[in-house]
């Protein structure tokens, strides 16, 4: 707020903080566009995150399973399903087929105040958390309101 910037961006992977900025935002009336720049992925699926490098190479292939579940469920979504409970199992059974891959959380939220939700017609954010090796990784997907 000192030096009065017009805008922010941030990138959508770090979900949680852009939803904490959002709310910041709004309360202390910050004449402040924030800009939520996409995911950059690489060409297989993973996010980018500084935090990939400390994965072996099969630890890398084993963190896919984040993108894949979420994948997944952005199908499932886009053939009807909105059941935010039935969305988890599915993103819950992909994940299981990698067991060395350690789920701290898969779940379905507002985008806004991160709260769960019970469909995603409203619109809603997918979130994962995991730790890979030594890593603990998080991504997302942004359901759009139908």
């Amino acid at each position: 707020n000192i030096v009065q910037p017009n805008h922010a961006f941030l990138g959508q992977k770090d979900a949680a903080q852009v939803a904490v900025l959002r709310q910041m935002v709004r309360d202390l009336n910050f004449n402040l566009e924030l800009v939520v720049c996409p995911t950059v992925r690489e060409p297989d699926g993973l996010a980018l995150s500084s935090r990939n490098r400390y994965l072996s190479p099969e630890q890398r292939q084993q963190a896919l399973v984040l993108s894949r579940a979420l994948r997944r469920v952005e199908e499932k979504v886009a053939a009807g399903v909105i059941d935010a409970e039935s969305l988890i199992d599915l993103g819950l059974a992909v994940l299981a087929d990698e067991p060395d891959v350690r789920l701290d959380y898969f779940r379905i939220v507002d985008p806004d105040t991160l709260e769960d939700v019970s469909d995603v017609s409203a619109g809603a954010l997918v979130a994962v958390a995991a730790v890979v090796g030594p890593a603990r990784l998080i991504d997302n997907a942004v359901i759009p309101p139908r």
